[in-house]
């Protein structure tokens, strides 16, 4: 079986590096990219090398960062310069491969397995690529190359700015097992933390252990990591071009202020679930799954699903299912910064539903929603509102269908 070619491309701290570019005077100054800081809490989205040697993280509030780094260049972020620069680099890798397939906004992973004989070896065609980026975009690029996505992606991790590490079947024990278990792809916080009162403490270990036990400790994602840890991995690069099918639909956001108590959350997930259903409303498809997203002041995080009685476009609907799995996950220990409600396990609107015979005809609240965007299209989005969007306009005055937030894409699909 032929060995594949994979390729992971980091574009080095994205945001910051094009900003860079179009300000020649704060090119040697600390710099991060952060949020507005009146509207929304302001937190680092990416930072300089300048500001990075200083301490200052991704995540970070903006007063963490200037308290850190003095002279710190704040600058808001500008999307449309983000995904002109990140379709130039796809144009540059399309010249090797058709097989592209993007990770957030600056990474994409590139299987090149069928143009080393073309272009050179994995290590030759990544040092091209990096060359290229920098004479013809101006930025930097990491690149890791494996025979896997896993391991490329932890070896354009490994070496920043503008690297090129080969992980190969001869090296990966001694580059990769060594490396903290919390570095491999989709280990968060809390799966770290129980990996570590197991003993394990680095890949190695992960890949050493019984696979069993990491079965009873984490379900079918403990398989998933060992494999990942051994590299098994053998997920596909999809090729460019072709249309991801639509899986979920949803909106998140970083609120402008914390919220302290169900009433501040119940704003923000009616505002958030308008958004959702208008826009599955738009593609003519129904959620028959309901998924939050809770982040609060400290960073931590979770996801919470539910499964919907019915699938529905209703906003409604789906508000009233994310703020039952809200109330039935979270305690209130922390105040909540960030929140996301997403529609999954979707289906066509157009299809025959089975309607209670003793419930409410959904018909007509869907009639009315479509009457609302029809109004909203015409005169704005706030042009017709729910009564309590008035109780708090620091907390509902967003637009979060047509706010372009981009989050890296799931690696599972």
């Amino acid at each position: 079986m032929m060995v594949r070619t994979i390729l992971h491309v980091d574009l080095n701290n994205f945001y910051a590096s094009v900003e860079c570019l179009y300000r020649s005077e704060i090119r040697n100054k600390p710099v991060i990219v952060g949020g507005d800081v009146e509207a929304r809490h302001g937190i680092v989205l990416a930072k300089n090398n300048i500001a990075k040697v200083a301490g200052v993280k991704t995540g970070d509030a903006i007063w963490q960062a200037k308290q850190k780094c003095s002279g710190l260049v704040v600058v808001p972020p500008d999307f449309r310069k983000y995904l002109r620069f990140s379709r130039m680099a796809k144009a540059i890798y399309a010249n090797y491969t058709d097989q592209v397939e993007p990770f957030g906004i600056d990474e994409s992973w590139l299987d090149v397995t069928g143009s080393v004989r073309l272009f050179g070896d994995g290590r030759t065609i990544a040092d091209t690529i990096r060359q290229r980026m920098k004479n013809e975009l101006g930025v930097t690029v990491s690149v890791g190359v494996s025979w896997n996505k896993i391991f490329a992606k932890l070896g354009s991790d490994m070496k920043k700015p503008d690297a090129t590490i080969v992980i190969n079947k001869d090296n990966f024990k001694q580059l990769v097992w060594q490396l903290p278990v919390g570095d491999l792809l989709y280990v968060g916080r809390s799966t770290r933390r129980k990996l570590e009162h197991r003993a394990i403490f680095t890949i190695g270990d992960l890949a050493k252990a019984d696979v069993r036990n990491l079965k009873l400790l984490l379900g079918v994602w403990g398989e998933t990591l060992w494999q990942f840890a051994n590299g098994l991995d053998s997920a596909p690069v999809r090729k460019a071009g072709i249309e991801s099918i639509v899986k979920s639909v949803g909106n998140s956001t970083t609120t402008a202020r914390d919220l302290i108590n169900n009433e501040d959350v119940k704003l923000i997930i009616y505002v958030l679930a308008e958004s959702v259903a208008v826009r599955l409303r738009a593609h003519g498809l129904k959620c028959s799954t309901v998924s939050i997203y809770v982040r609060d002041n400290e960073l931590s995080s979770f996801e919470r699903q539910g499964k919907l009685t019915t699938s529905t476009y209703i906003s409604g609907t789906i508000a009233q299912k994310a703020l039952e799995l809200f109330s039935r996950n979270y305690h209130w220990n922390k105040p909540i910064r960030s929140i996301g409600v997403r529609g999954a396990d979707l289906v066509t609107a157009d299809q025959h539903i089975q309607l209670d015979l003793f419930g409410e005809d959904p018909t007509t609240k869907e009639q009315l929603e479509k009457t609302i965007d029809d109004i909203r299209r015409r005169f704005g989005p706030y042009s017709i509102q729910r009564c309590s969007m008035l109780n708090d306009r620091q907390l509902t005055g967003f637009n979060p269908k047509d706010d372009h937030v981009i989050h890296p894409v799931s690696f599972f699909r």
